[in-house]
């Protein structure tokens, strides 16, 4: 089990700090880059045909790697799991790693606004940019996690694979194959997972620590209990009310929810009381984490990994 992200207070001290730190960031990127914050120019052309790829986050990162094969080579900005994407703190590092890649992959949805800073200190043309939020239709103030919906998942695979084409045209066949392969084998257990899950277990009552779980549970046909407005709090960092914290605990105390899922990597004291009390009642308990865990799994491992987990715990719970 990974570390524990910063807690409550400390992710607002984060988010505070980050603002001091965004304008720090803007000139670095522009040092970095030798730009004055005007046009510049193309990056470097990357050489055998080679495309410089940069993904804020190591779980978009993992797909665009895997889709891209040998024609492309990929940098992930965050990959420690102790890294918290909110409010991640760019370095001088990841501004010349931004400042010189011809496709750049962010989630969007204010989840990874750091990376958008970068991106805007640093306006070079012929780069691709991909902000997951907007191809899926996600607006800022909706839920932020669109890699835990697996329909979200698979539209990524198709934009990408249409960038890349579209950036490297002469290896246009390669992508497709590549597409193909990540699709039917790849993904194989992942996709498996979803259609059993959702086949035996649909409308099934659970409850979550975090809106992470959200998207998951909507495309798995789940039947998420936990008061939205407890979920985003948790996620955001702040302190959820007295009488959402009262609503679930009245749903484990009267195992109203059959499985309990949270977020190993954001687990505040609320939600350590809540894991205690829904295994005091009997109700499995289960985790998903907010990025590769560990760093190094490709994205499917890691997912298929907590849908099997998550199957398990609605077994025991259902008896099906």
């Amino acid at each position: 089990m990974a570390a524990s992200a910063p807690q409550p207070m400390a992710r607002r001290r984060l988010r505070l700090a980050l603002c001091s730190a965004a304008a720090g960031a803007l000139a670095l990127v522009a040092a970095c880059s030798g730009s004055s914050g005007g046009g510049g120019s193309a990056p470097a052309a990357p050489g055998a045909g080679v495309i410089q790829v940069v993904a804020a986050e190591n779980f978009w990162g993992s797909i665009a790697d895997q889709l891209g094969g040998e024609h492309v080579k990929v940098t992930n900005i965050i990959s420690n799991p102790d890294a918290d994407p909110h409010d991640y703190e760019p370095t001088a590092g990841d501004a010349r790693t931004v400042a010189g890649a011809r496709y750049v992959v962010v989630n969007g949805v204010g989840y990874d606004a750091w990376a958008t800073k970068l991106l805007a200190a640093n306006p070079v043309s012929g780069r691709t940019v991909l902000t997951v939020g907007e191809l899926v239709g996600v607006k800022e103030g909706g839920n932020p996690h669109r890699w835990y919906s697996p329909s979200d998942v698979h539209r990524v695979i198709e934009q990408i694979t249409a960038d890349y084409k579209r950036i490297d045209p002469a290896d246009a066949a390669y992508f497709d194959q590549q597409k193909t392969a990540f699709e039917s084998q790849a993904l194989g257990r992942y996709n498996q997972l979803i259609s059993d899950i959702r086949t035996r277990y649909a409308d099934t009552p659970i409850g979550a620590s975090e809106s992470i779980v959200t998207p998951l549970a909507e495309d798995l046909k789940l039947k998420l209990l936990t008061p939205e407005s407890f979920l985003d709090a948790v996620s955001e960092g702040t302190d959820p009310t007295a009488q959402d914290k009262a609503t679930v605990d009245q749903q484990i105390g009267s195992r109203q929810i059959k499985v309990y899922v949270y977020n190993s990597q954001n687990s505040t004291p609320d939600v350590q009381a809540q894991v205690k009390a829904a295994e005091a009642q009997g109700i499995p308990v289960t985790t998903v984490t907010e990025t590769l865990d560990p760093p190094g799994a490709s994205f499917q491992d890691w997912q298929a990994g907590q849908l099997q987990s998550l199957e398990r715990a609605l077994a025991t719970a259902t008896g099906k």
